[in-house]
């Protein structure tokens, strides 16, 4: 009996407190059910990494060349100029994946949890997950304002609620500065172009 409980409790000492050989990703996809289904081998698309190996969170980075792979294939996916979507991340996050507001934004494009389900995002601190939800978002938003780029970061940032209620940009300090920020950084990357 001592023998089997000394095992057990080795076993579980290893298992808790030792590094583990052979933890892997753990991705998810959400079926046309909403059912969720979990897996280390993704096999489509459709699967998001929710966990890195040893249930590490992914880094947080400090330039937008360690994300520049995954901005343009949303960017391109969502016909949105890179520059502009670096210029986003840029101002919301200083590309901080881990970044989380006082109002509860998350990630890299500062995604309120509302967002974020609205765009089937499962983590927003993945880097992934939040740039493509939040270039889902601001595209959303542009088409919502025809094209309107002002308009569409003011209602990234106070809600089209709030542009709507004001018939324009709102008279929110923080709104108006954040549109000027975004504004700079669009036009800063964009000179950066070869």
């Amino acid at each position: 009996m001592r023998h089997k409980l000394l095992l057990a409790c080795i076993t579980l000492y290893g298992l808790f407190f030792l590094p583990a050989a052979g933890l892997t990703d753990v991705y998810v996809f959400r079926d046309k059910d909403g059912v969720l289904h979990f897996t280390n081998v993704p096999t489509h698309n459709g699967y998001r990494r929710v966990m890195r190996d040893g249930g590490q969170a992914p880094a947080a980075v400090s330039s937008s060349g360690d994300y520049d792979e995954v901005i343009r294939s949303a960017s391109d996916r969502h016909s949105i100029d890179a520059d502009l979507v670096r210029a986003v991340i840029k101002a919301e996050s200083d590309f901080n994946s881990n970044a989380r507001s006082r109002k509860g934004a998350m990630g890299l494009m500062q995604l309120m949890p509302d967002t974020a389900r609205l765009h089937n995002v499962l983590n927003a601190f993945d880097p992934v997950d939040n740039i493509e939800g939040g270039v889902r978002h601001l595209r959303m938003l542009l088409e919502r304002y025809r094209g309107d780029l002002r308009l569409s970061l003011a209602a990234y940032n106070a809600g089209s609620g709030a542009v709507e209620k004001h018939g324009g940009i709102p008279p929110f300090a923080e709104t108006r500065e954040y549109v000027r920020r975004v504004l700079r950084f669009y036009e800063a990357f964009r000179g950066g172009r070869s």
